[in-house]
């Protein structure tokens, strides 16, 4: 740690005597996507997104976060959209900005692995309708679950951006991310990127850590992508900064902080005359950042009191959007005086599944087991089958080992094979169980891809389309 600190002050000592922009960092906004996620439960409709993505297209950002993540579910289940449609129509109005969406590796967009012909596909026709930046992960940080996605993306001519997801445990030392990094550089990675989903990264660890990917990437770039639960984003990103990071991601202020992200206008104001100064003018922000609040009074009905910074979070390392359905199980219940000992629960399973970072779809599978074993009154009475999945490696290799008693529930005398790489477990027939089951509601391969990813969501949506029953 000594050793942490006297490069720090070399570094502050560096920095003092270096011109302006000579350090110029790059900022990618999330505010389409990950921010009205956080924000806004991914409610904002498209035709409420395309004045917010035309205004951001003027503004000279490395990349423009405009689909992945929850988004498709949403259009599908709640919107009656069709997600394709809506990338297609944001490429539209912004041909001078790198569209980008965040990709869970082998699982795609859903809850399980898929095989290596799907992942493939879906990436040919996400680059064909319009995105060129991916953020590629798999959420125990198990590679061998990115590594044919992070490839595909760069044979269709995208950029390969992997992901290693931070977390707080045991078994994850600063050698332990070192590690990471090393594997990320063999997939052959555009970039490295330190995600830490839930916000818990402190800035000392933040500089240790991308200091050291530093070290190791040498010419591979590197940014950070942390959320805000504990108040501490602003200044894990000047930290990132002393220690050499390329690019930080940030959301528009009306949508920034607590569950989401620091304000891309804070940042840039906060570089701006010195060495990290990101060239964007403060003045082409101000007609997204007046979108961006109109937006979010529009939608207002879906922001939770569990958006907001709270500290906790340190404590059960659950992201904010996970509470909030942690919160909707337990109403349905009628049993919402369990929340705190559901919350406290959530580390114990936590523990119990080898410490696996807290974020899509391991925030799913651990909060909702942890609902169960406290309505329950008895630990493991229920067992999700994702938690079964988990166990038997679908979700890639657990970090930590998994509990022996666990184990022995879930799989009797056997023992699970993390050998086998969670792709090589995929249903080989899911393409084509897909082609049969929506017969011609299908037009195209991306129609083919809604019923692969989600079968219930997306045959409902296509059967509207086709009796022409979908409002604009």
């Amino acid at each position: 740690m000594n050793e942490s600190f006297e490069r720090l002050d070399q570094d502050l000592r560096t920095l003092l005597s270096t011109p302006v922009g000579s350090r110029r960092v790059k900022i990618t906004d999330l505010t389409p996507r990950d921010g009205q996620q956080c924000k806004l439960a991914t409610r904002v409709s498209t035709d409420d997104l395309l004045p917010l993505c035309a205004a951001l297209d003027k503004c000279g950002f490395y990349a423009v976060e405009v689909w992945g993540g929850a988004s498709f579910d949403a259009c599908l289940r709640y919107l009656k959209e069709d997600p394709w449609e809506r990338l297609r129509r944001i490429k539209e109005v912004m041909p001078n900005t790198k569209l980008q969406m965040l990709l869970r590796g082998q699982h795609i967009l859903a809850y399980k692995p898929y095989p290596d012909r799907v992942v493939r596909k879906f990436v040919e026709k996400a680059v064909e309708n319009g995105i060129t930046v991916f953020r590629v992960f798999e959420a125990t940080n198990d590679f061998r679950n990115v590594e044919v996605a992070a490839k595909a993306v760069q044979e269709f001519g995208g950029e390969a951006h992997v992901e290693v997801n931070y977390t707080i445990s045991p078994v994850h030392t600063l050698e332990k991310w070192m590690e990471y990094a090393e594997q990320v550089l063999e997939i052959g990675a555009d970039w490295l990127s330190l995600k830490d989903a839930t916000g818990i990264i402190m800035p000392f660890d933040a500089y240790r850590i991308i200091k050291g990917m530093k070290d190791r990437a040498k010419e591979l770039p590197v940014l950070l992508h942390t959320h805000d639960m504990t108040g501490a984003s602003s200044m894990c990103h000047q930290m990132a900064l002393l220690a050499g990071v390329d690019m930080i991601d940030t959301v528009l202020s009306p949508l920034a902080f607590g569950s989401s992200h620091p304000a891309t206008e804070t940042m840039i104001a906060a570089l701006k005359d010195t060495p990290f100064d990101t060239g964007i003018d403060l003045k082409l922000l101000e007609e997204p950042t007046r979108i961006t609040r109109d937006i979010g009074e529009k939608y207002s009905e879906y922001t939770t009191k569990y958006a907001g910074v709270n500290a906790e979070v340190l404590k059960h390392k659950m992201p904010g959007g996970m509470i909030s359905n942690m919160v909707a199980q337990l109403k349905e219940a009628d049993r919402m005086d369990l929340m705190e000992v559901a919350l406290k629960e959530c580390p114990k399973v936590e523990k119990d599944l080898g410490y696996p970072p807290l974020l899509t779809p391991t925030s799913q599978i651990v909060g909702s087991q942890a609902v169960f074993n406290v309505l329950m009154g008895e630990r493991y009475q229920i067992i999700t089958q994702e938690v079964m999945d988990y166990v038997a490696g679908k979700y890639g290799q657990p970090p930590g080992p998994v509990s022996r008693e666990l184990v022995t529930k879930i799989m009797g005398d056997e023992s699970p094979d993390y050998s086998l790489r969670a792709g090589d477990l995929a249903d080989p027939g899911d393409w084509d169980r897909a082609v049969k089951d929506l017969g011609p509601l299908a037009k195209s391969d991306e129609d083919i891809l809604l019923g692969v990813l989600y079968p219930m969501q997306a045959k409902d949506f296509l059967t509207l389309r086709e009796k022409g029953d979908l409002h604009s």
